[in-house]
C-alpha cells in the first residue's frame, strides 16, 4: 500500500516546463553554448553538451533534479519556477531612466536579478511595518512634480532630512560624508542600501549598467546605490535618488542624465551639495582660462568633499562656463582618472558622446 501511494505521488509530480527552461536561460543572458558549459552538461553517447541542453529545452528529455538545481543557481531563479505553466511577469522596476546604450549591456540580466532582490527585501520590510502598525505614509513621497522647480525640492528635502551641509563637509572623507547623509535619509524613513553585485565579485555591476535605483513607496521607500561607483559619487547618487522619491518616480538611473526628469534630479543633487550663493567662491569666471579653472575647481572641490566634475557642471549650469569649456574640463578630469563614469566603447568620438556629456553629470 505504501509503495502504491509513493508511486501515485511520483506520477502526480508536475513536469518541468521546457518553455520556462528557455526563458530562464535567455533572461539570464546566456547562450546555449555558454549555459551548457557553465551547467557542466558534458558530451554523452555521441551527443554534444550543447545539443543535450537543446533537447532539454525542446521537451524531449527531462533534466535531472541535480541539473535543475544547477540551473536554478546559474539562472538565478527559484526551483519552482521551472514547473510554472507560463513564464512569470518581469519584475516591476518602475520606469527605466537610463539611456538606451545603458539598457543594452551584457549585465542587464544581473540588473533584473538585483531589482527582484530589492523588491523582495522592500516587500518584507513593508510587511513588517504594516504588521507592527508602524506603517505611516511618509508625506514627502510623491509630494512634488518637476514643475514645482528645483528650489521647492531643495527646501522640502532639506527640511525632511534635517541635513546640515556644514556637518557634511566637516567629515574626514567622502565616504564619511556619505555615511552622515545616509543617516539623515534613514532617520527620515528612507531605507538606503549600498549594493553593487549579487553576492560575489563575479556579478559586479558596473555603473555603465546602473548607478542607482529608487523605489518610491510611501510606507517603505528604498534607495539602492551601486557601490562599484567611486565613493565620492555616492552622496550625489543618494540625493539624485531622493529626488526620485520626492517625485514618486520609481525606477533605475544610469550614468547619463537623459530627459527632463533626470536632469531635474541631477540639478537637485548638485544644488544641494553646492548652493548658488557659493559658486562665486570657486573663483572661476567666464574669463578664467582652462588651466586656472582646473586648479581652482580642484582646490574648491577637495576642501568641500565634492566632485570636481560636479563643480564644473554647476558652473556650466549657472552660465559661468561655456559648454565647450565645461566639456573640456570634464574630459580632462576623466582622463586624469578622477571621474569613474565610463563613456562606453561606442561613445568615443561620436556626436552621441557630445550629446550625452551635455546631459550628464560626471561624478569623480
Amino acid at each position: 500500500m505504501v509503495g502504491y501511494v509513493l508511486s501515485t505521488k511520483i506520477q502526480k509530480m508536475p513536469a518541468v516546463n521546457s518553455e520556462i527552461l528557455v526563458w530562464a536561460r535567455e533572461t539570464a543572458g546566456l547562450s546555449v553554448n555558454c549555459a551548457a558549459k557553465k551547467l557542466g552538461i558534458k558530451d554523452a553517447r555521441g551527443i554534444a553538451g550543447e545539443d543535450r541542453l537543446i533537447a532539454f529545452e525542446a521537451g524531449g528529455t527531462m533534466p535531472t533534479r541535480p541539473l535543475l538545481l544547477r540551473m536554478a543557481k546559474l539562472y538565478r531563479r527559484p526551483l519552482l519556477t521551472f514547473y510554472m505553466r507560463v513564464p512569470p511577469r518581469k519584475g516591476d522596476r518602475g520606469k527605466d531612466f537610463r539611456s538606451l546604450p545603458e539598457r543594452n549591456t551584457d549585465t542587464e540580466p544581473l540588473v533584473d536579478a538585483l531589482v527582484r532582490d530589492i523588491l523582495a527585501r522592500q516587500s518584507m520590510v513593508r510587511a513588517v511595518l504594516v504588521d507592527e502598525e508602524e506603517a505611516q505614509p511618509l508625506p514627502f513621497v510623491g509630494s512634488l512634480t518637476v514643475n514645482d522647480g528645483v528650489g521647492a525640492a531643495l527646501v522640502s528635502i532639506r527640511r525632511a532630512l534635517g541635513a546640515d551641509l556644514a556637518a557634511f563637509r566637516a567629515q574626514g572623507s567622502p565616504e564619511a560624508a556619505f555615511a552622515l547623509l545616509r543617516a539623515y535619509a534613514e532617520r527620515a524613513g528612507v531605507f538606503v542600501l549600498l549594493i553593487g553585485n549579487l553576492g560575489s565579485h563575479h556579478t559586479a555591476l558596473d555603473v555603465s549598467a546602473f548607478r542607482g535605483f529608487a523605489l518610491a513607496d510611501p510606507i517603505a521607500p528604498f534607495i539602492v546605490i551601486n557601490d562599484q561607483d567611486a565613493k565620492s559619487a555616492w552622496s550625489f547618487t543618494l540625493l539624485h535618488e531622493l529626488a526620485h522619491v520626492w517625485l514618486g518616480a520609481t525606477g533605475v538611473s544610469g550614468a547619463y542624465a537623459e530627459g527632463r526628469l533626470e536632469r531635474f534630479c541631477n540639478d537637485v543633487a548638485s544644488n544641494f551639495l553646492l548652493p548658488n550663493n557659493e559658486l562665486h567662491l570657486v573663483g572661476v569666471t567666464s574669463h578664467t582660462d582652462k588651466e586656472a579653472a582646473e586648479l581652482l575647481i580642484g582646490e574648491f572641490a577637495e576642501a568641500r568633499l565634492l566632485s570636481r566634475s560636479m563643480v564644473a557642471y554647476r558652473l556650466f549650469r549657472a552660465g559661468v562656463l561655456s559648454e565647450a569649456t565645461w566639456q573640456d574640463l570634464t574630459s580632462t578630469f576623466r582622463l586624469a582618472g578622477i571621474s569613474p563614469v565610463p563613456l562606453g566603447k561606442n561613445a568615443v568620438g561620436t556626436k552621441r558622446e557630445a550629446q550625452t556629456i551635455m546631459l550628464s553629470v560626471d561624478i569623480d
